[in-house]
């Protein structure tokens, strides 16, 4: 049977059903009958009834109904398919003349015929419900959404926030009125841009900077966030940015001086830093105070990264999360704001995107939204879209968090101006992240020294023939009369000069041979940068004793839960049994060490975040800092109430993340260098998905940038038969990294120790990253616990010198970590070991050779071999970095007991790791 609508009385319960379902959500029905319903309710007017009974009361008139509310039904359809794909034939692209037409927004897809476009509708919610003709909304749409701004925002399910995004669009078309005093403004900045890139592409000719030229409308948008953020209560940015465009940014944005920027493109220009090499200068960070038309000032911080271009995304949530958390802006987040700055390519093709997208609304991560600004050079390295990505945009990954992504023609600045102010007031409304994807282009190839004409002949060519972006816009201006031919001289001589006499003065710098740098007129050691001094690293022992009554009072608070909290009984007897051993003074286990360690921490002032995977509870069910009512999932933190509590705990589980997290993590240490911050990875070797960041950043970012970071990373390492995966925190890349007392690499054996690592950690006046083989079986060896006595007497050693020491020593045994109890066990149960003494190592690095020397000497002078036993493998763990050392300082080679050289961290089997282990211990026993 030919029905004239979809909505008839032949299916007239379904069109009630759906009709009740629609008025309770409209966006859980089918965009047909969104479209229908809006439209039939706005045709009718029939008060109560359902659509359904209306169709069935009108009997004979059911028809004639129905077709005016289908028509109606269209026009409401049109409206939300431009809304949902008009980005789709947005001229987006400066270098394409024309647009390819979507065949979906064709007015024969909408359902009008070109007799049908004066008749007038309903607009629905569009424009807050009025009359329009059909042409009048199709012109209306089109201009606000298919111009220079395609938006993609119908993803987003809250209502509220895509009804605040029509009303911010629509009722202007996306064309805001713009004063002429801003409109010469914006080109202003787009000309500072282009004239700097000229300037370094002529002075210093095929010299690597990653310039913008293409790109520079980009500077424009930056000063449109610093225009309008202070007026919408942002007080500082802290921004991340690959290297493209970077120098530019420090210019033109963050204010660095033309002369330093100049005195870095040098040939004999060095770095001045503590120690180190430094780095390339468009990876360097710096700091400033901005300040817009009005005169509002804005701090600006823009992070040292290195090429790893995403890389550096998370670094910067953690540095804004510190900041907000030091300034007490953890409700609304709004007066400290991140700015990160992508390429196309990278944003579509690098995971840790989606791992800072993934955790930027949870409440151990978020920072109140992100402003993220796409260089959409529609090019990789030589590498087309095509080649890059499965999506359509490379911004569709955002679309996992229901970001508004406004894609925008770089060509048109007043266009990229217009919805970057629209993104930040977005960001402070609804505190979510939002996407500015400029589209633009690379006029010269990855680098300077790079012909891109060799991959891509067809693109360059286009761009050659392309006229710059202030050209663009300067003729735009001029043929409106919002700009004079003199007006736009004295815009491009301005920066001409700027630059020409900042050129000369650094030349003239240079020739002056002898002159201090005062004299030369710089400000200073590390001027142009943001670097940090700081003492060297020092032995001396850090008073990091606790006195018994404070310990008392926090073991009571960690053992003790509420009348009315109903806790597991399992964790009842483990917070009994650790009462009883404190109480007996002995016995103190690894998690308990630990707790009470934070909490004296946080009696004395010194806040604390810990961070991974299960973190809460421990990977081992060994730590439980937050306890749940077995009946209502109440969260229960012992050191949360503990009387007396100066300071901030924070500990939570993170997402599946290692990149990600760590790179937030040491962010966050790296602007809250007075809070004890600790990520712990599940197993240590799940360190490996985040070694970007520990070779980027957490071992080398002293050496060269000078940004120091008291970050702990717990690794738990050691050999239990568990299989290649979850045996090895990989030791040995850690102490290859070491160099320059970078960081500390820690392999502990007693709860003590960990103890006072951790309080040593922030009772120094200096930061370097803590690296800690976490145990796994020590966390509950009946051998491995403490005394309390050890806890406030004791202070953290970096030798441990053997407990049952021989008077004289036939045999010298060296090792650090887990292995010592193996050894111990050995020693204990076999007669033939004779005056073996065994040595710990507990800091590998920095080396303590005075100490190990002294500890060890007297054994080394009688010893008739001196060995070093690991539990891993020969060309892992600590061997290759002892054994030279041990060489220089006992004056002989010292024998290797272990398992041998494998490919492999571990074997896969219990039986064949157990045979292992007798062997490498027969092996340091002197059994050939």
């Amino acid at each position: 049977m030919k029905n004239p609508s979809f909505a008839t009385r032949w299916n007239l319960d379904l069109i009630d059903a759906l009709y009740g379902q629609w008025q309770a959500n409209p966006e859980s029905v089918d965009a047909k009958w969104q479209a229908f319903f809006e439209g039939f309710e706005l045709a009718m007017d029939r008060g109560d009834a359902s659509p359904a009974s209306a169709v069935k009361e009108a009997g004979q008139d059911a028809a004639a109904l129905s077709d005016y509310a289908r028509k109606q039904a269209r026009f409401v359809g049109a409206i939300y398919s431009y809304r949902s794909i008009g980005h789709t034939q947005a001229h987006l692209n400066p270098l394409d003349e024309e647009v390819m037409l979507n065949p979906r927004l064709s007015l024969a897809r909408l359902g009008f015929d070109e007799g049908e476009l004066d008749e007038v509708y309903d607009t629905g919610n569009y424009m807050g419900g009025m009359k329009m003709s059909v042409r009048e909304m199709i012109s209306r749409m089109s201009d606000t959404y298919c111009g220079s701004i395609g938006v993609e925002y119908i993803h987003i399910q809250e209502t509220p926030r895509r009804r605040w995004l029509q009303a911010a669009m629509e009722p202007i078309l996306n064309q805001p009125e713009t004063s002429r005093e801003k409109k010469l403004h914006v080109l202003d900045k787009v000309v500072q841009a282009e004239t700097f890139e000229k300037f370094l592409h002529t002075r210093y000719v095929g010299q690597k900077r990653f310039g913008l030229e293409g790109g520079e409308t980009l500077i424009a948008a930056i000063d449109a966030l610093v225009e309008a953020g202070p007026s919408l209560g942002v007080e500082e940015m802290i921004i991340g940015m690959a290297h493209r465009g970077r120098l530019n940014v420090l210019a033109n944005i963050l204010g660095k001086s033309y002369e330093y920027i100049f005195h870095e493109f040098s040939a004999n220009y060095i770095p001045d830093t503590i120690h180190g090499d430094g780095d390339v200068k468009y990876h360097l960070g710096f700091d400033s105070i901005a300040r817009n038309s009005k005169g509002e000032s804005m701090i600006l911080q823009l992070a040292a990264n290195p090429s790893h271009l995403e890389a550096v995304n998370s670094v910067v949530e953690g540095r804004v999360r510190a900041r907000q958390r030091m300034l007490g802006d953890t409700e609304k987040r709004s007066r400290v704001i991140p700015l990160l700055i992508h390429g196309d390519a990278a944003f579509a093709g690098q995971g840790v995107i989606a791992e800072v997208l993934n955790f930027s609304q949870l409440k151990g991560y978020t920072t109140g939204g992100t402003v993220h600004i796409v260089i959409n050079n529609q090019i990789g390295f030589t590498t087309d879209p095509s080649e890059a990505r499965s999506s359509r945009y490379c911004t569709d990954v955002a679309k996992m968090i229901e970001a508004p992504v406004f894609h925008v023609n770089g060509d048109d600045p007043l266009a990229v101006v217009w919805v970057t102010e629209l993104a930040l007031r977005y960001r402070q409304e609804f505190h979510a992240d939002v996407v500015v994807d400029m589209y633009c282009y690379r006029r010269h190839g990855h680098n300077e020294a790079d012909e891109p004409s060799f991959t891509q002949p067809t693109l360059y060519r286009k761009i050659e023939a392309h006229p710059l972006v202030s050209e663009v816009f300067a003729a735009c201006l001029k043929k409106h009369g919002f700009l004079s031919v003199e007006e736009e001289k004295v815009i491009r001589s301005r920066y001409q000069d700027l630059l020409d006499r900042a050129f000369e003065r650094e030349r003239e710098r240079e020739t002056k041979s002898g002159a201090s740098a005062k004299e030369n007129g710089w400000k200073g050691r590390f001027h142009g940068s943001t670097a940090i001094y700081q003492p060297p690293y020092s032995f001396e022992p850090a008073d990091t004793g606790v006195n018994k009554e404070k310990l008392d009072h926090i073991a009571r608070a960690l053992t003790r839960v509420p009348d009315e909290f109903k806790a597991n009984p399992k964790i009842v007897r483990q917070l009994d049994a650790k009462r009883a051993a404190y109480e007996g003074g002995a016995g103190i286990d690894w998690a308990f060490a630990e707790s009470l360690a934070w909490g004296s921490l946080l009696l004395e002032g010194t806040p604390i975040r810990l961070s991974g995977q299960d973190s809460e509870r421990g990977t081992f069910s060994q730590r439980h800092a937050v306890l749940y009512d077995s009946e209502t999932r109440t969260p229960y933190i012992p050191l949360l109430h503990m009387e007396g509590r100066q300071a901030q705990f924070c500990i939570h589980n993170s997402l599946l993340s290692e990149a990600g997290v760590l790179g937030f993590d040491y962010g966050y240490s790296l602007d809250y260098p007075n809070m004890l911050i600790m990520w712990e990875a599940q197993f240590g070797d799940f360190a490996n998905g985040a070694q970007v960041m520990i070779d980027q950043f957490i071992v080398s970012s002293e050496s060269k940038w000078q940004r120091i970071s008291g970050l702990v990373m717990l690794l738990p390492h050691g050999y239990e038969g568990q299989g290649p995966e979850h045996s090895s925190a990989r030791l040995e890349r850690f102490l290859q990294l070491c160099a320059e007392d970078n960081i500390q690499v820690c392999n502990l054996t007693t709860p003590a120790q960990y103890f006072h690592a951790l309080r040593r950690q922030m009772r120094r006046d200096f930061r370097k990253p803590l690296i800690l083989m976490a145990p796994k079986s020590m966390l509950r060896h009946k051998e491995c616990v403490s005394a309390v006595a050890d806890l406030t007497d004791g202070h953290f050693n970096t030798v441990l010198d053997d407990p049952l020491a021989p008077a004289k020593a036939d045999r010298l045994i060296l090792c650090s970590g887990k292995v010592f109890y193996d050894l111990a066990e050995r020693r204990r149960t076999d007669a033939s070991w004779g005056d073996t003494a065994i040595v710990r190592i507990e800091q590998l690095y920095p080396f303590d050779a005075d100490e190990l020397l002294r500890v060890a000497g007297r054994y080394a002078d009688t010893a008739r071999s001196i060995v070093w036993c690991q539990e891993e493998p020969q060309n892992m763990g600590a061997w290759s970095f002892v054994a030279p050392r041990l060489e220089e300082l006992f004056g002989r080679k010292a024998v290797y007991a272990g398992r041998k050289e494998s490919a492999s961290p571990a074997v896969g089997s219990l039986a064949m790791h157990k045979r292992e282990l007798a062997v490498f211990l027969d092996r340091a026993g002197g059994v050939q």
